[in-house]
């Protein structure tokens, strides 16, 4: 492809994240090309281009189920330093943000798609903002309904970019605040390289001769492993608050250390992170949590005091419940998303927000009566109101939230399997996502083992086995069984045990719930 274009009269080099983590020794997860020629220019030389992207205007080439990037040169058209507009974070302008009419996010929580997930784009291109992200929350009484968080959002970028545009040809518009609203200014490699984030992801590699042009220092930085933006990080993160998140997930992944001038405005701008796109936020999110480094990314975010503002009902649990169960619960079930990554298996979104809601659903389950624990209503709407409140920050998809809220309904009847009915609920597609919650569960302490090994070998079990574990099981059920008073646990409930009964039961090892409620 880079010959194509070389021998096309064009300059083309590989540029960014692949070219640093070539010089690391890391296998890169993709390839991004700079050039001169145009999106317009780049398709007819391809058959198998498409041009995407209104912020950024791309060319995306297709080579089987590999996709290559292709971004045109782009002017260095921002002002200088002291021109730059320094605005006051006013948080009615803040919670408006904006938004882009959005398109089919691409995935499924289906097992067939999860694949697709775990190879989601951990792309370190610079400034690309994706257009993707129909989003839902689940409604109430228990019903999912379609709410777009674009709602508001779409309309008001619309009017804001028609009342910056005075000129209809212009190709770079910004908000109040400094953020790039659009920039198809194209340039030469020597303006390019400014716009750029990270000195780390400016290298060129350059194909005619075999080197590697930096202008900002990138080389020694990636030998130092030290992370530093390019121009004044004030300036470049008004320009796009998403770079705050950029750096979280490169000192996440690469184990760099953030330079103290790129690190220092980080606390004093994170608020601006409210005025993104959520269906952005929620592509973000996927990158911090679903790409083999999410228990160092929850880290991060938290030394960066960001993950209040990406998931506000997490961090303000996390701050008032440090080292509880339920955060013994979430990095055992990152741990276990980062191996599967690392193993290159299927991992979903769905079971991803399962752990980090876990906590703040599980705290509304455990403030209703006692007696409401096990309600699979209750439940719902506990996972219904988690979720409403990260949705105007992470547009999380209509279809993951029904994941989400499968998870959680199916917990009671795992933890009190009724016979043969156990073995009905082995067939439901939602199973294994919720009988890995439950798993997580039992290793926070949070339900007894015996359960968790109970459901292990009726799997296991060859067919007439498994009516014999569900008859046996049955046949406890129906004996006393030392429970409390109403006998009742959810995910986020607990119950004491009495002498007496035993069984595959949930609660009675490991205290039940979230650990936030006294037993």
């Amino acid at each position: 492809m880079l010959y194509r274009l070389k021998e096309a009269g064009y300059q083309a080099f590989l540029v960014g994240g692949c070219v640093r983590d070539l010089m690391l020794g890391l296998e890169p997860k993709d390839f991004d090309v700079a050039t001169n020629a145009q999106p317009e220019e780049v398709r007819r030389l391809f058959r198998n281009c498409r041009l995407v992207g209104r912020r950024f205007r791309l060319a995306h080439v297709f080579f089987g189920r590999e996709t290559i990037e292709v971004a045109t040169f782009r002017a260095s058209t921002a002002p200088d330093e002291v021109e730059e507009p320094i605005a006051t974070i006013d948080e009615d302008d803040v919670l408006e943000g904006d938004d882009e009419a959005g398109v089919d996010d691409g995935f499924d929580a289906s097992g067939a798609d999860a694949a697709a997930v775990a190879d989601f784009a951990d792309d370190d291109d610079d400034d690309q903002e994706d257009d993707a992200g129909d989003a839902g929350v689940a409604g109430d009484n228990h019903e999912t309904s379609a709410v777009s968080p674009r709602s508001g959002r779409a309309a008001a970028m619309r009017d804001e970019l028609r009342d910056r545009d005075d000129d209809p040809d212009s190709e770079r518009v910004v908000n109040e605040h400094g953020r790039i609203l659009r920039d198809n200014v194209y340039g030469n490699i020597d303006e390019d390289v400014w716009r750029r984030d990270f000195s780390a992801n400016a290298l060129y590699y350059n194909i005619a001769d075999f080197s590697i042009w930096d202008y900002v220092g990138g080389f020694e930085d990636v030998q130092a492993r030290r992370l530093k933006l390019i121009g004044d990080p004030e300036t470049r993160y008004r320009e796009d608050p998403v770079r705050m998140l950029r750096a979280a997930r490169f000192e996440a992944k690469l184990g760099f250390h953030l330079d103290p001038a790129t690190a220092e405005p980080i606390g004093q701008l994170r608020e601006l992170l409210a005025g993104v796109p959520a269906a952005r936020l929620f592509d973000e999110t996927l990158k911090l949590f679903l790409t083999g480094h999410g228990v160092r990314s929850l880290q991060v975010l938290r030394d960066r005091a960001l993950l209040e503002v990406l998931l506000p009902n997490l961090g303000r649990f996390l701050a008032r419940h440090p080292g509880s169960p339920v955060e013994k619960l979430l990095l055992c079930g990152l741990e276990n998303t980062d191996a599967r990554v690392g193993a290159d298996r299927p991992v979903t979104p769905s079971f991803l927000f399962a752990i980090l809601l876990y906590g703040p659903i599980g705290e509304a389950i455990e403030a209703l009566p006692r007696e409401r624990w096990s309600d699979v209503g209750s439940i719902l709407d506990a996972v219904d109101a988690a979720i409403r409140v990260i949705q105007p920050r992470v547009a999380l998809p209509r279809r993951f939230a029904l994941g989400v809220r499968d998870m959680f309904a199916m917990q009671p009847r795992l933890e009190a399997p009724r016979g043969r009915r156990a073995l009905r609920l082995l067939e439901n597609p939602r199973f294994r996502a919720a009988f890995d919650l439950l798993v997580l569960r039992a290793e926070a302490g949070l339900v007894s083992r015996e359960l968790v090994d109970w459901w292990i070998a009726l799997q296991e079990a060859s067919p007439p086995q498994r009516v014999d574990l569900a008859d046996a099981a049955e046949s406890r059920r129906a004996a006393p069984r030392g429970v409390g008073s109403s006998g009742s646990r959810a995910p986020g409930g607990r119950r004491r045990r009495r002498r007496g009964g035993r069984g595959p039961r949930g609660g009675g090892g490991g205290g039940g719930g979230t650990g936030v409620v006294p037993g």
